[in-house]
């Protein structure tokens, strides 16, 4: 397909066999009923549940929250294009999804490092947790991860469209991914998207730098706590937490930092979506089977006490 006179690209994320096509589609639609699925029911149930109204479920509801959206801007999108056997996408399609891709990447990114602050303060500073972390401390902390995150995709989108490019529209990748775009440009003229991409990655390398060292206090902290059950518990938050960091970063890492290829490999692809479609579907079973007072308030809002409650009041709104 010739699209070098079209207003759009030619994503060149998977196989042109068509059975291969409707078995991605199949996989990643699946995917992402789960994590659709999953994220809703953390939202839903820190919502409802007033025991879990502090700020380290705060937090845990609003990346919930990104993690809805971060699945939503590619791979509905990428089923489509599959089931379609079609992998055009206009230029204003490709534009807001690189908007919204690099917004709630960055603020993904933010919200994981407040989240080991807030893990950092209530372990190694506990007696200061409610003075540090107050509920106008946790409001502003969201709003600067969603406006940060906005800004940023903001300043991408302007600088990496205004690139001329040259050839073929032909991006290798099942989502509009900047490194691929980049490839398309004309010599030279994509110096400025490199720096902003530079800048953005130095800012993510920074959140690192925070969250390792947080956690690093962290475990010194945990170390000289007498009590093993102590301990136990304060693993069982902390260790998935930095198992979603370290896989997120690592996979968006290796996908950006690489030069980009003039087709996608079997690694390639598995990094993508590495960092694209599973920690979005990972999370809500890392943070809600792994969690005992998750675990607990499901149970209470799958209770039928607890749903006839529900039903009453839900009743008692429509009436009203």
């Amino acid at each position: 397909m010739n699209v070098s006179s079209k207003t759009g690209f030619l994503l060149m994320g998977f196989s042109d066999e068509r059975k291969l096509q409707v078995l991605h589609a199949v996989l990643f639609l699946i995917i992402y009923l789960l994590a659709i699925m999953g994220n809703l029911l953390i939202v839903t149930i820190i919502t409802l549940d007033h025991h879990l109204h502090s700020p380290m479920y705060y937090f845990l509801k609003h990346l919930s929250l990104l993690d809805l959206c971060f699945i939503s801007v590619t791979v509905p999108q990428s089923i489509a294009n599959s089931l379609m056997n079609n992998g055009f996408i206009s230029l204003g399609q490709c534009m807001l999804q690189v908007f919204f891709f690099i917004s709630l990447a960055s603020s993904e990114v933010a919200i994981l490092t407040v989240m080991s602050y807030d893990r950092y303060v209530a372990i190694c500073r506990p007696l200061q947790y409610e003075t540090i972390m107050d509920n106008l401390a946790c409001k502003r902390a969201v709003i600067a991860v969603w406006m940060a995150g906005g800004l940023s995709g903001l300043i991408h989108t302007a600088v990496n469209f205004s690139i001329p490019l040259c050839g073929q529209r032909i991006i290798h990748q099942f989502f509009c991914d900047i490194p691929q775009m980049l490839k398309l440009a004309c010599s030279y003229e994509f110096i400025n998207e490199i720096a902003v991409a530079a800048f953005t990655t130095s800012t993510a390398f920074v959140c690192l730098i925070a969250i390792v060292f947080s956690y690093v206090q962290i475990f010194l902290t945990v170390m000289r706590v007498p009590s093993a059950d102590g301990r136990t518990k304060v693993f069982s938050t902390c260790l998935p937490h930095l198992f979603v960091v370290s896989f997120f970063l690592s996979a968006a890492g290796f996908e950006f930092l690489r030069p980009p290829s003039d087709s996608l490999s079997a690694m390639d692809l598995t990094f993508s979506i590495a960092y694209t479609v599973i920690p979005p579907a990972l999370n809500p079973v890392i943070y809600s089977l792994r969690n005992e007072a998750m675990k607990a308030a499901l149970k209470k809002l799958l209770s039928k006490e607890e749903f006839s409650q529900r039903m009453v009041c839900f009743k008692a709104i429509i009436k009203f």
